[in-house]
């Protein structure tokens, strides 16, 4: 059973599909899993699917617009703000505690590409998460410094400092793609990743009216600052489990969260498996899931 649910992060309200387990009976306590989708995702798409089927498994679960983006309120639109998105997991937690057939106690967290470096990241402070999971993270602020150099990064906040003064004064908004937006936009020289995204988020496949494949490039030097790991090493002392696909191109990120980790934890790989094959290719997500539901029923 899915419910549309709303809930606050500060004055906003964030939108959310509640997925509540077969049979479920408001009188007893359940597991709560809260869920976050990918950098451009909405929750109708991957974030969704993993949540009603951990539903399906016994848990209540919670995927949720980022704010600013989808059902969710939020100015300015599309804007991806790593720390607004890391503060959504905590409301997102918050709204689960009001539930009363939800155990305060036994709440996980769930994300997936970027979604996975914000519960992480969510985790390292935020204590009533007894429990965080990844499907292919994604560290954002890493992937974009990448390799560039100090210098260059500069240059890129230069630009995104012009364009705030710019926007200010009346110019038209920069947006900039997730991923390529049409057929044509792809080559040989495309990275994997991003023919996968253009697959997954552009066709029907998993296309959403939500889901424009835009964001703010003011968003950048917010990304530009985030890290997902900064104390992973310290703070998240919670059991991790880190899901990633052998052919995953993205799975540095996994290793490095691994690595980092003092605390209990798994990364379990899925043989076969590319980074976008995880949202939704039945033979991966089902692998996936039904670790995730070993992993929560051992940790919650």
């Amino acid at each position: 059973m899915k419910k549309s649910v709303a809930f606050k992060n500060g004055q906003i309200n964030i939108a959310g599909n509640l997925y509540l387990p077969e049979g479920f009976d408001e009188n007893k306590k359940y597991s709560g899993i809260v869920v976050a989708h990918p950098g451009g995702g909405v929750k109708e798409q991957t974030a969704g699917l993993y949540a009603e089927r951990l539903s399906n498994q016994g848990y209540i679960s919670l995927a949720f617009d980022a704010s600013c983006q989808g059902d969710s309120e939020g100015s300015p639109r599309l804007l991806e703000d790593p720390y607004a998105r890391v503060e959504d997991v905590r409301c997102a937690v918050d709204y689960l505690t009001t539930l009363p057939y939800v155990d305060r106690d036994k709440i996980g967290a769930l994300g997936v590409c970027a979604g996975g470096g914000y519960v992480v990241a969510a985790t390292q402070t935020e204590r009533r998460i007894k429990a965080v999971a990844t499907v292919s993270a994604v560290d954002l602020g890493a992937m974009f410094r990448g390799e560039a150099s100090v210098e260059t990064q500069l240059q890129t906040l230069e630009a995104v400092a012009n364009q705030r003064t710019a926007e200010a004064n009346g110019t038209e908004v920069n947006l900039q793609t997730w991923a390529p937006d049409s057929q044509e936009d792809i080559d040989e020289n495309t990275p994997m990743l991003m023919r996968e995204a253009y697959d997954y988020y552009r066709t029907p496949r998993a296309q959403h009216p939500n889901s424009p494949n835009r964001f703010r490039f003011t968003s950048v030097d917010k990304i530009l600052s985030f890290s997902a790991s900064a104390q992973i090493g310290t703070y998240l002392t919670q059991p991790m489990l880190l899901i990633v696909g052998t052919e995953a191109d993205t799975r540095g990120y996994s290793d490095q969260f691994y690595a980092l980790s003092n605390g209990p934890k798994e990364l379990f790989e899925v043989e076969g498996a590319t980074h976008i094959a995880m949202y939704d290719i039945p033979e991966y997500v089902g692998q996936a899931v039904t670790k995730l539901s070993e992993f929560y029923g051992a940790n919650l």
